[in-house]
């Protein structure tokens, strides 16, 4: 779902009273609000990748098991895909740009934990905390840029901008992981994001508030939502480590189907549904995620194997892992 789709779902004075939100930026600004939200998406998707060319060395620094290691990228993953329809809708309930920035400070938090780690179970907690501040930043970055963008080709290229910050986010973090870990040292793949950060802070004070929803919390959608996406990431990650054989990935699948189908019925007859029953019933929607999903699941994968068969069977060093 889109939150261009969001925003025209949105019933006439739903929002806040007239005068309570921030003008809409216009001129110059639009260009620097366009950047502040373009680099947001770029950190947050760039850290999906920066962290895999940099696991070797997380490994031999702070002596995680092999079966540890891959709970480095999917923490982040599960925090994040769990809580993102959650984040969405606080962004809805309580301001777009107040939950955005709150986001921004979870995660440039979680980004100092994590550099500062002494231990695997600290970068863990860390990794967990950063998937948190992405999931509640990522989506109000979107709906900020719907806000702030009117309808028509400004927010068809902002879309345009923004979308391509994702594939860039991908392979920028491949080769700036690479070249941190080597010349610097793996902390520094979690150090960079806070620059970054917090120059998008400082930015977001062009960002338009936007109106709230002044709806109820849909309570029982964002427990099933959060739990069963969490359970589906959770399963498909003990899959690759255990195979679809095992017990506890098959309970995990099964329970996740059953929270995600009790999902969907609780958005079709909900009064203040987080995601509206038209969108939740649109197959094309339904057909695209499903791809999108395949797609980045094994992306992702296939960066976390590379990078270790590089570096600990090819013997490469993290820059040529990072270009490779």
């Amino acid at each position: 779902m889109s939150m261009q789709d969001r925003t025209e779902a949105a019933p006439p004075g739903a929002g806040t009273p007239p005068g309570s939100a921030a003008p809409a930026p216009s001129g110059d600004k639009l260009g620097l609000a366009l950047a502040v939200i373009a680099a947001a998406q770029l950190m947050l998707v760039l850290d999906n990748t920066i962290v895999a060319v940099a696991l070797p060395s997380m490994q031999s620094a702070l002596g995680l098991s092999d079966a540890n290691l891959g709970w480095v990228i999917t923490a982040y993953a599960l925090a994040f895909g769990g809580l993102l329809l959650a984040g969405g809708r606080a962004g809805d309930l309580f301001g777009r740009r107040r939950v955005f920035r709150t986001g921004l400070v979870v995660f440039t938090l979680a980004s100092l934990l994590g550099g500062l780690a002494g231990s695997g179970e600290v970068l863990l907690i860390a990794r967990v905390l950063q998937g948190v501040g992405a999931a509640i930043a990522a989506p109000t970055a979107l709906s900020l840029l719907a806000s702030t963008f009117p309808a028509g080709p400004a927010r068809n290229k902002a879309l345009g901008v923004y979308g391509a910050m994702g594939g860039l986010g991908s392979v920028v973090g491949l080769l700036l992981g690479g070249a941190l870990t080597e010349f610097l040292s793996w902390r520094w793949v979690m150090y960079i994001n806070i620059p970054i950060a917090v120059a998008v802070l400082i930015g977001t004070s062009v960002l338009k508030e936007g109106e709230r929803d002044r709806g109820k919390v849909d309570v029982p959608g964002a427990l099933t939502a959060t739990f069963g996406f969490g359970s589906l990431v959770y399963g498909i990650n003990r899959a690759g480590e255990k195979g679809l054989g095992d017990s506890t990935t098959l309970i995990a699948l099964a329970v996740a189907i059953v929270l995600i189908v009790a999902f969907i019925a609780i958005q079709r007859s909900s009064r203040a549904p987080m995601v509206p029953g038209a969108v939740v019933a649109d197959k094309s929607r339904a057909g695209a995620n499903a791809v999108m999903f395949l797609v980045g699941a094994g992306m992702f994968a296939t960066f976390y194997f590379l990078t270790l068969y590089m570096q600990i069977v090819k013997g490469y060093e993290p820059m040529i892992t990072g270009l490779a």
